[in-house]
């Protein structure tokens, strides 16, 4: 049997080109590898994957024209056995846990990529998950955290907004004293001193894209 028989097929999904050629660099120089094509966005990844039927997807989750979210669900709801791996500069654990719950088989940050993207490759390909280890730990952090409910999550979307007390609540058409005991839950459950830094925190776990 050829080396080619045997080799793991990979798509590669990034809208930035110099990543492409990095880990396009990394996938030619294994024996056991083999870069089948590339992808710009979303709506790209899901054609190439329809053409390609890649065994391994590299899948960027910040692109123009459609996420990598949107794609990977597209992906998995049409071909179910996809093996999608996340790479990605974000680690917030909200947001690792929204990509292995749409269907994710590994979720590696992309400063971490010389030491762990091979590995990671290979064992998503042989069915077992993968995450990088910083990932990992962001996800043990808050395994036990009470999580917001939807409602204290538009609510902390619009704190980060710049939203006041006043406007969150005609937006919602709700009272102003439901929005000030939401955001007193907000504050409790992430362990926020104010608006602001309830703000941040929602940035940094995924909550909240700016």
């Amino acid at each position: 049997m050829s080396a080619d028989a045997v080799s793991i097929r990979i798509l590669m999904v990034d809208d930035h080109p110099l990543v492409r050629e990095g880990i396009g660099r990394q996938i030619e120089l294994e024996s056991d590898m083999t870069l089948v094509a590339e992808a710009s966005n979303g709506r790209e990844a899901i054609q190439q994957f329809r053409a390609h039927r890649p065994d391994v997807t590299l899948m960027d989750l910040q692109m123009p024209e459609m996420g990598g979210l949107d794609a990977l669900i597209a992906i998995r709801n049409e071909f179910p056995e996809a093996r999608i791996l996340v790479l990605t500069t974000y680690k917030g654990d909200v947001q690792i846990m929204r990509a292995l719950k749409a269907g994710a088989r590994g979720y590696l940050l992309k400063n971490s990529l010389n030491k762990e993207l091979l590995g990671a490759i290979r064992a998503v390909h042989a069915g077992k998950k993968a995450l990088s280890a910083e990932a990992s730990v962001e996800v043990a952090e808050h395994a036990t955290d009470d999580p917001l409910t939807p409602a204290e999550l538009r609510v902390l979307r619009l704190i980060a907004d710049g939203k006041s007390n006043k406007e969150i609540a005609a937006q919602l058409s709700v009272s102003e004293e439901t929005v000030k005991g939401q955001v007193r839950k907000v504050l409790s459950k992430l362990g926020a001193n104010d608006r602001t830094h309830a703000a941040m925190i929602g940035v940094a776990r995924g909550m909240v894209e700016l």
